[in-house]
């Protein structure tokens, strides 16, 4: 009943752009009234620094030449301290630089206005590749991943660039090698979240893309290297150990997670099984793309899995992550309701939302209670992306049909695989 409920948000054209319209509008509100927030005019007054503060401290690091401090603790808590008046945060910076570039403009002008830019065109950008991939699902794919966008939004994160990069990839990637290559090299901003499509890549043969993406990689750090040092790189694989280190002794909101170790580590398994753990479901991860591809899965199915994949490989993955599930969803809805039981859809559909919306109830429900274990609060992404991946990968099993060599479009509405 939930399925079919949900589902009637496509029974019309009238009624997609409806429910399209109304979502669209509640994110352009949230978005202004987001950025009001950061500016500190009125409810942000005295507030939490939150992740794109850290963004705009780094871009300004960047003008003052040593944003190489960023990733040293210690020095870059100080800079948090300084940007909150005095309220310590705990944001380790472990990006690579070519993100610090990226962010270098955004120093010029104040932070609310900064963020307004930064997260309305990368929410633009995802909600076009979103839309070129969903079609007629649009509507439903927004409702589904409206949680996950929510807390992207609320943070001002990079979910939705990366997501779009990604999005973007899947696109390309069969017809436009080098460009598809450039959208992959672009991931270098989140590297773990590009291994399954650099697998992918490679199990297909798609040489062209392997190589621009290495290009792109290799130019953009001598570059890198050129305008910052190479003391950038030794800052880089400082914090990394750091991180590591940090996520072992649950420093981190585990609870935001959506990883497999997140979950294994707050039910209260120590790191080095929970690491274990991790690698066995990476490495299955790995194994869907591969099986997918063996069993002659379409085109458009292989992405759509191997996009579900990429935040199943990291220890290390949020839920503004989960942005990236939703185009392996947006590709894989058509099978999926084409092959899927109605109670199978409805876990399908609502799973989603939970995962997406989890780690915001319990941010609400912890308030600003200093004195939490973080290892104390169940994650359940991790446990709930796995359970969900398995479901899809077995629907999709059960419909799989060999693909005609020729037929390699991934747009809705081309020719029965």
């Amino acid at each position: 009943m939930l399925a079919k409920t949900l589902e009637t948000i496509q029974s019309s054209a009238p009624k997609r752009a409806g429910y399209t319209r109304f979502v669209v509008a509640a994110l352009a509100i949230s978005v202004a009234l987001k950025a009001i927030w950061f500016s500190r005019l009125g409810v942000g007054l005295h507030r939490n620094l939150v992740d794109f503060d850290a963004f705009h401290i780094v871009a300004q690091r960047v003008w003052l030449g040593d944003s190489d401090q960023a990733y040293q603790f210690a020095k870059f808590l100080n800079m948090q301290r300084e940007a909150s008046g005095g309220v310590d945060s705990f944001m380790p910076w472990t990006y690579p630089p070519q993100f610090n570039l990226l962010l270098a403009p955004f120093a010029l002008m104040p932070t609310g206005v900064a963020y307004l830019l930064f997260t309305a065109a990368t929410l633009t950008f995802y909600l076009l590749i979103l839309r070129s991939i969903a079609a007629s699902y649009f509507a439903l794919i927004l409702i589904i991943l409206f949680p996950a966008m929510a807390i992207t939004m609320a943070c001002g994160q990079n979910g939705f660039l990366t997501a779009g990069l990604i999005g973007l990839v899947c696109l390309l990637i069969e017809k436009r090698q080098i460009p598809a290559g450039l959208a992959l090299g672009l991931m270098v901003i989140k590297p773990h979240l590009a291994i399954a499509f650099g697998i992918y890549s490679i199990l297909k043969r798609r040489w062209t893309v392997v190589m621009t993406a290495g290009a792109f990689v290799l130019t953009s750090s001598l570059i890198c290297t050129a305008i910052f040092g190479l003391q950038i790189w030794t800052g880089l694989h400082q914090s990394i150990s750091d991180s590591t280190i940090f996520l072992e002794r649950g420093y981190y909101p585990l609870y935001r997670m959506i990883s497999f170790y997140a979950a294994l580590r707050t039910a209260g398994l120590p790191a080095w099984a929970c690491f274990l753990g991790q690698g066995v479901v990476a490495v299955s991860a790995l194994g869907v793309i591969a099986m997918a591809l063996y069993r002659g899965f379409s085109t458009r199915s292989c992405l759509g899995l191997t996009a579900i994949v990429s935040i199943s490989i990291s220890p290390y993955a949020y839920d503004y992550d989960f942005l990236i599930f939703g185009i392996g969803l947006a590709l894989l809805l058509p099978e999926l309701k084409k092959f899927a039981r109605e109670g199978e859809r409805a876990v399908i559909y609502t799973a989603p939302m939970i995962i997406g919306a989890y780690g915001t109830l319990q941010s609400s429900r912890l308030g600003t209670n200093t004195n939490v274990e973080y290892l104390d609060v169940l994650s359940i992404g991790g446990f709930a992306v796995t359970a969900l991946t398995a479901l899809i990968f077995m629907i999709l099993l059960r419909g799989a049909k060999p693909e005609p060599v020729h037929n390699r479009s991934i747009l809705p509405g081309s020719p029965a695989r």
